[in-house]
């Protein structure tokens, strides 16, 4: 998971991780910590692709 781009102050280490694959979902400040919540709850998967 990334914050994105229009609630960072700095971009750079979200932008350096969505460039190399190492994210499966892009969300804004405000909803980081229900996603994470739900990550933990088992309610969300994240698959990435190792190969790549």
């Amino acid at each position: 998971m990334a914050q994105d781009e229009a609630s960072c102050v700095v971009f750079g280490m979200p932008k350096q991780a969505i460039a190399k694959g190492a994210i499966c979902e892009i969300v804004g400040l405000d909803s980081i910590g229900n996603k994470i919540v739900s990550f933990a709850g088992g309610n969300l998967k994240c698959i990435i692709n190792e190969n790549d």
